[in-house]
């Protein structure tokens, strides 16, 4: 595996090999990787020759500083992981490579930013564009690839390749749980054990509310998920959202959508924790 730290010498090494006519596939990450960013890199290695991945902590898309300052950084166990997959590129960028000159870039991605993520984390996807935009114009990949459990990323990925014409297809992965349920996150490892134990409430709220769709109303759903997560020790919902999984925006009623997703946000303690599950209506 090639590790690579500048933008010049990564585009030299995807001219090198797209020129032999391989395919490109790429999943950008942020580092302390889990399970299920490998599950990304082992689709990537499968649909393509090459496989690049890089590890880049996005200081743009973190509207808190303290979360960033927090947030967990193991490049040396990242990059053994990443080698152990068959990753053949990974891309280790410093802030001032990705960032020479301040990124003053707006994107307006209209209703799809407003709601959920972008309604509490103001800017946020503002600067996932700014990066993924970049590391698209350094890669040039012909795939790249995105979990699901980041629903609303995924939606604002697509539409950002959309307007910046870009001729990159946009994978989707499903989301990778632990064992007991819980989404797996770079997030869990700052859960104390008291935290662990109580963040799988989510996973299996989320579980138990799409068995009953088919005889409760959608604000009924959204009540019972935000009530029972509430009286879970320590845990703050953020949000509960029931969205159109295609235009993000709030439904009150289930025929106003063939495909709803529950969105959730939750604070275990200090540690915010994000889920969805598609609810099947049929």
């Amino acid at each position: 595996m090639k590790i690579l730290t500048t933008v010049s010498e990564l585009q030299r090494e995807i001219s090198r090999q797209k020129e032999s006519g391989k395919r490109v596939g790429f999943v950008p990450t942020m580092g302390a990787l889990h399970e299920g960013h490998l599950q990304l890199v082992k689709r990537c290695t499968a649909e393509n020759d090459v496989a690049v991945a890089s590890i880049f902590v996005n200081p743009t898309q973190f509207n808190d500083k303290n979360d960033l300052l927090k947030y967990p950084r193991t490049f040396e166990a990242d990059r053994d992981l990443l080698e152990g997959v068959g990753c053949n590129i990974l891309f280790f960028p410093s802030e001032n490579e990705m960032y020479p000159q301040p990124d003053t870039r707006q994107f307006d991605f209209g209703t799809l930013s407003s709601v959920m993520e972008g309604a509490c984390r103001p800017g946020h996807f503002n600067g996932v564009a700014q990066i993924v935009s970049k590391l698209f114009d350094a890669v040039l990949p012909n795939k790249a690839y995105f979990g699901e459990k980041d629903f609303q990323q995924l939606a604002i990925i697509r539409e950002m390749t959309r307007q910046l014409k870009y001729d990159i297809e946009i994978i989707p992965c499903p989301i990778v749980r632990e064992a007991d349920g819980l989404a797996m996150s770079s997030r869990n490892r700052r859960l104390n054990p008291e935290q662990r134990k109580n963040a799988v409430e989510i996973s299996q709220t989320l579980f138990k509310s799409a068995t009953f769709v088919a005889e409760k109303s959608v604000g009924e759903v959204e009540n019972y998920v935000k009530e029972r997560l509430s009286r879970v020790p320590g845990m703050v919902v953020e949000y509960f959202q029931i969205v159109d999984s295609f235009t993000l925006q709030p439904i009150s009623d289930w025929s106003e959508s063939r495909e709803p997703v529950g969105c959730v946000a939750v604070f275990c303690g200090e540690v915010r924790l994000i889920d969805n599950i598609l609810y099947n209506l049929k």
